[in-house]
């Protein structure tokens, strides 16, 4: 079990070490800081999840029966993400960035956010105090 926890930390590092890279090499190739901008936004987008998360009223409460501040950390990450994806566009639909370095940044941009998913998805503990 430790081997393959370890393997799927490696594996997810090397992950975002690419995505990192991206998003770097799309900002130094072309001279232009701002796609940084992405890797900023697909950091902090799980952030409101996390912290909207144990808002639950009800400790037996179902995945369905959710609550309003899951439901608005739910809303505010969706909205983070769609910036990270929308934000190279309109830059680059404006001109000042290339379409090179947009590609490169949402890709990037979704492979950082796809590692802290999965990472967060593979390491998830259920907090049950019968087990």
């Amino acid at each position: 079990m430790a081997a393959a926890g370890l393997k799927t930390v490696i594996l997810l590092s090397f992950v975002l070490a690419v995505g990192f890279l991206l998003v770097i090499l799309s900002c130094a190739l072309w001279a232009n800081w701002l796609p940084l901008l992405v890797a900023l936004t697909f950091v902090l987008a799980p952030l409101p999840n996390a912290v909207f998360a144990h808002c639950t009223g009800d400790e037996f409460a179902s995945y369905e029966s959710s609550s309003g501040p899951v439901d608005l950390g739910r809303f505010i990450t969706s909205t983070i993400v769609v910036t990270g994806f929308a934000l190279p566009v309109v830059l680059t639909h404006s001109e000042v960035i290339r379409p090179g370095a947009c590609v490169m940044s949402i890709i990037g941009g979704g492979l950082v956010y796809a590692t802290i998913i999965a990472y967060s998805a593979a390491f998830r503990q259920d907090d049950s105090e019968f087990d």
